[in-house]
């Protein structure tokens, strides 16, 4: 038996199970998007009886059209080197990203941060 994650924070996307930390570390590896800043989830898509992944990055510019630009490339990094598509990457300013008291990642909380962002239309 080998324990390698909490359940609740795995993502399975067809089946697949898919660590959100291996795609937080792909793309932390891009140069404008800084390690302990970005946060990996799934969502479940009733339709499609699967989940599909959301990745939210912190990054320093105000700037549309640059995040823009962070996003794009998150996108094209993580899934040449996953095989996973994202469905959806937010690129978001300074403090968006909810963590624990211990400075870990709260996905469950950002998740639903980000769910009630979607639903108002921010």
């Amino acid at each position: 038996l080998y324990v390698s994650g909490r359940k609740k924070d795995m993502i399975i996307v067809s089946g697949k199970n898919v660590y959100p930390q291996d795609l937080e570390a792909l793309a932390c590896e891009l140069p404008s998007v800084h390690a302990g800043r970005t946060v990996a989830f799934g969502i479940f898509d009733e339709e499609t009886g699967t989940e599909f992944v959301v990745i939210v990055a912190e990054v320093n510019s105000n700037d549309p059209a640059e995040r823009q630009v962070v996003a794009n490339a998150i996108r094209q990094h993580v899934t040449k080197n996953s095989a996973i598509a994202l469905r959806y990457v937010r690129v978001v300013g300074p403090k968006w990203i909810l963590k624990t008291s211990s400075g870990k990642v709260a996905r469950s909380a950002n998740k639903e941060k980000f769910l009630k962002e979607l639903e108002s239309g921010k």
